[in-house]
Order: C-alpha cells, then structure tokens, then sequence
C-alpha cells in the first residue's frame, strides 16, 4: 500500500542536506505527488528540532509571514543542533525570495546553523524568485509525478493501468471506480492547479481560454496541432501569441506543454506548430469519455497514450539538463521524439503496436546521418524498461551503444 511505500527522492534530499549544507533546499513538482509528505518525513528523522508552515491558503500571507515562520526555527535551536524549517508554497507569498534572502544572509552572518526546506508547485515563480534574489544560495530538488515502477510496488499496477490512470498517488485508491476517479481528478486536481496555481497567481486576462486550452490539449495528446487549427476550435482565442503564453502557463504548472519542432542548427524551430504533451495521462484519461477497458480497446487512441507517456518521461526527466526535447516533420514524414544536448542528436520512434517499418526515422537519418536512432516499444526497447530508466541514462547507454558497435 501507498501508506507503506517510500519514494526515493526522499533519501537525495536527506543527504543533500548533508552534502550541501550551507545552501537553502528547494523542492518542486507538481500538485499530489507527495511533496509535503516527503518534507515531513524528512522533519520525523531530522536530528534536531523542525518547524512546518504552508502558506497554501486562500489569502495568500505577507512577506512578514515568512519572518514570523523564520523566528519560530530560530527558537528551536538547541545545543548548536541545526533546527530545520519547511516553508511549503512558498511561491504563494509576495516578494517571498526578497525576505528569505535577506534572512538567510542575517543568519550566515550570525553564524546560525538553520536549515531550510522551500516546497513549491509552480516552477514558473520559484524559479524567478531564485534566479532573482536566491542566486548561488539554493540547491534544487525535483519530485515529479510517480512513476512506472513506483506504481507498481505501491499499488501492484500494471503498465496498462499505469498508462490509463497516471501517477498521481492520491487517486489510485480509487482507480477501481472510475467516476468517482475521474471526478477526484477533474475537481481534485485540475481545478486546484488551474485556479490557485495558474490563475490566482498569474496574470490571465482571458482566464475562460486558458481553461479551454488544457481541455483541447488533452483531447489531442501527442499530435501536433498548429496554433491556427487551435484558434479554429476555440472560443475568444485571441491570437497564436496568446496561446502560446497560456501553453507556456500551464506546463509551469506541471499540466502540459507544446513541443517545437527541431530543425539543423538550433534545436527548436520557434513558432512552429507544437506538439502537444500533457505530463501525466490521467489528466487525458479523466477528461476523456474513453474508459480504462474502452481505451485499450482502441489501439489508435492507445497509441497516442503510450507516446504522450513517452513525451512525458522525456521532458520530465531531462529537466535542469542540457537536453533540449522537441519533434521533427517534413512532409509526411516524422519522428515522434527528437533529443539534443550539444552536437548529440537522438531521433525516438515510439511503437506500441505491430512493428511497422519507420520511414520517418529513415528520412530524418538521412537528413542527420550522426543521429543516433532509438525505436521504443515493439521492436525496440520495451515499455516497461524504458519507463523504469532515467532518460539521461538511457540516452547515455543507447549512445555508448552505438557507439561501441561502430568503433573498428
């Protein structure tokens, strides 16, 4: 069960405290996958005191509430034993990376040994309050959805279910019954991040079309959808511009994102038309009329499930790397995936079905004859394996592959 499982991640942030002691933690991911369980779990096995406060309120508190929250730990510090303090949605707060510099800095030069945990669900204002006032002072956690093998042990999910339902760990209780599923989802889920992430906390001047855009998003996992076919379909769209920063909202907020496409000599095409990626199925399953059973009957749209998870892994795990994710097409040919990180460049064919002959990847080997190819699923690497390996691994294995298979 849930309740007897432990993620990983909970022992790289343990010992980055010790590795990096001098810095302020931060740990970010999406809404319900167990940040705030993670930051009391390490307070439980933290050697001294600890102090927990969550500004994920519906009046988002002041700058003096982080001070007040800040002289609470001090308090706790007995003995010279480093207290520990866990500010959860700290991105909530105004001018939050203002305050907590400045205190950070007070107790640097006092010499005092707390330790501080930040927790935030929108990548978007934590990250522009580190880079603005935080710079050189924090060290990065990522906690993102749950995994393949993490389902499997908690909850004995196969990969079928995993690939229909997600990894939201909150939810899997009721997978058995659907509705209510899909209703803890939609209600649960995707209205607290759209309305307290998203829009209570960004400037949205068409709030309705933003809404309407991660609705059509997941009607089309996976394809690529040019911004005028999105206008088409939607009501007071506004202009590309518009769509393309609410696209650009809700992937801050670990919804979904756009793909661009790649072409030779940057490793986006800016513009271009994108293709769609939500970061966890269950929100295309939930919002979709298509049950668990109904969805595997359908090897089209089951398709489209399996390559949104592939898209998913890839941008969720390539976070803070130098990988660069897009797609390709030229004509009538593609390839699904298209990673690069310096002059590397892997082209990823996902097959889920009978194994069809890729004219796309041979088209766009021919173009990029220093690619490196990658079929995942039928005929290549197996699901199951690829969605239980770091992509950074993986791509680092399959290129000493190749490479090893083409030294003399």
């Amino acid at each position: 069960m849930v309740s007897e499982f432990t993620r990983e991640i909970i022992n790289d942030l343990s010992s980055g405290f010790f590795r990096v002691p001098d810095l302020i933690h931060v740990l970010i991911g999406p809404r319900q996958v167990g940040k705030t369980t993670l930051a009391h779990s390490l307070a439980r096995s933290w050697p001294g005191k600890s102090h927990y406060a969550a500004a994920d309120t519906l009046l988002p508190p002041g700058p003096a509430w982080v001070v007040a929250q800040w002289e609470t730990a001090r308090r706790l510090e007995v003995g010279g034993t480093a207290p520990l303090l866990v500010l959860d949605e700290v991105q909530k707060v105004d001018r939050w990376s203002e305050v907590v510099k400045s205190l950070w800095d007070e107790d640097r030069r006092a010499g005092r040994a707390l330790r501080v945990l930040l927790l935030g669900s929108s990548s978007l204002l934590l990250a522009e309050g580190m880079s603005e006032s935080l710079a050189g002072r924090f060290f990065l956690h990522r906690c993102g959805h749950w995994s393949f093998p993490e389902c499997r042990e908690a909850f004995s999910w196969d990969l079928d279910r995993w690939l229909y339902f997600g990894g939201y760990p909150g939810a899997a209780r009721l997978a058995d019954d659907e509705q209510t599923w899909r209703s803890y989802i939609v209600d649960g889920l995707i209205e607290a991040v759209l309305s307290r992430d998203v829009l209570a906390m960004q400037r949205v001047t068409k709030p309705a079309l933003l809404r309407h855009l991660f609705v059509l998003a997941a009607r089309y996992p996976a394809l690529i959808l040019s911004y005028n076919k999105m206008l088409g379909q939607l009501r007071d769209a506004g202009n590309t511009t518009t769509l393309a920063h609410y696209l650009r909202l809700l992937q801050t907020a670990f919804l979904a994102g756009g793909l661009e496409r790649f072409s030779p000599g940057q490793a986006r095409s800016r513009g271009s038309s994108p293709k769609l990626i939500l970061w966890n199925n269950a929100l295309v399953s939930a919002l979709g009329l298509r049950t668990f059973a109904e969805a595997r009957a359908d090897t089209s749209w089951w398709g489209r499930l399996v390559e949104n998870a592939v898209g998913a892994h890839l941008v969720a795990g390539l976070q803070g790397l130098p990988y660069e994710v897009g797609y390709w097409r030229r004509g009538n040919a593609e390839v699904d995936f298209v990673v690069r990180v310096g002059d590397s460049i892997w082209a990823l064919e996902v097959k889920s079905g009978r194994l069809e002959h890729a004219a796309g990847l041979d088209e766009f080997l021919a173009r990029f004859p220093a690619a490196r190819p990658l079929i995942v699923g039928t005929g290549g690497i197996p699901l199951d394996s690829f969605f239980a390996t770091p992509p950074g691994e993986l791509l680092q294995v399959a290129g000493s592959r190749q490479q090893a298979s083409t030294d003399p």
